[in-house]
């Protein structure tokens, strides 16, 4: 038996070390054993062919949402792996997580890995889901009728960091375009993306920075309306001017909570982690000239 009680706590310290994430000073975990910190909201289970309009019954009637907090089929749950709580997303409903409290200018980071499971109606798509950040209102406001009005930090297969606008939320982003297609171009052309701009509610990253089959690390700054979104360390996205239109005026778009998505596939996030700032980083001053 160990009798002395110092190199015991150096033991446990250690052992600690190994079992568990520990964030650094100043960081906040977002995930826990009960979700604690987070609420939830699931839509429908979408048909193959959607196309916008409200899901019907037999009868032509209007199906009705899920709803909060109800979580059906248990398609969020937390697993522990060596210590960490592990958030599971099983993707069958459509929905998100999405946290009880609002946050500005912050830091945020986190870990994504896809499962294996794809559902209707991405059974022939790539795995998707997303981090939608400064979340206003109530859940089911756009196209899917699943999330709240948001700035989306798109997560999926060959395309994490994509900007998609939800509902009326709008962000100017450098671009080139090319085809058909904008991408993320810091020598590119300033452009508003977002529903009414011209230009669409999608720009692809500027590279394809995914580490395939493994975890992958995102993170999101966000200092006022800016912000820049990195994966596996690379830069793939900087954005201004974040907005949203009401009554056809722009109004700012610089706080709210954070969901994470639910859209038919099996996906993993861990070590998500928030805290908060006090301007954007300088090395990141240059995307913003």
């Amino acid at each position: 038996m160990m009798k002395n009680p110092f190199l015991s706590l150096c033991c446990i310290a250690i052992l600690l070390c190994f079992t568990s994430f520990q964030p650094k000073d100043d960081w906040t975990l977002l995930l826990d054993k009960k979700l604690s910190k987070w609420d939830i909201y699931q839509s429908f289970r979408f048909p193959n062919g959607y196309k916008g309009a409200a899901p019907k019954n037999a009868d032509g009637t209007n199906v009705k949402p899920i709803g909060y907090n109800i979580n059906q089929d248990k398609v969020f749950s937390i697993i522990m792996e060596n210590g960490v709580p592990v958030l599971k997303i099983d993707g069958d409903i459509y929905g998100c997580i999405f946290t009880k409290q609002d946050f500005e200018n912050y830091h945020l980071k986190l870990k994504v890995k896809w499962g294996d499971k794809k559902y209707s109606p991405r059974l022939n798509e790539d795995k998707d889901s997303g981090v939608l950040y400064h979340s206003q209102g109530k859940c089911g406001v756009e196209y899917w009728r699943t999330w709240m009005l948001s700035q989306e930090f798109q997560v999926t297969e060959k395309g994490m960091g994509d900007y998609w606008s939800q509902a009326s939320s709008r962000s100017d982003v450098k671009a080139r375009k090319d085809d058909k297609d904008y991408f993320f171009d810091n020598s590119g052309t300033l452009m508003a993306f977002g529903g009414g701009t011209g230009n669409g509610n999608f720009c692809h990253a500027g590279t394809d920075a995914e580490i395939k089959g493994d975890w992958n690390e995102l993170e999101l700054i966000t200092y006022g309306d800016k912000s820049i979104r990195i994966v596996n360390g690379k830069v793939v996205m900087a954005l201004s001017n974040s907005r949203y239109m009401a009554n056809g005026e722009a109004k700012p778009l610089v706080s709210g909570k954070i969901q994470i998505q639910s859209e038919a596939a099996e996906v993993y996030y861990k070590d998500m982690m928030i805290k908060k700032i006090d301007g954007m980083p300088e090395e990141y001053a240059g995307y913003f000239k």
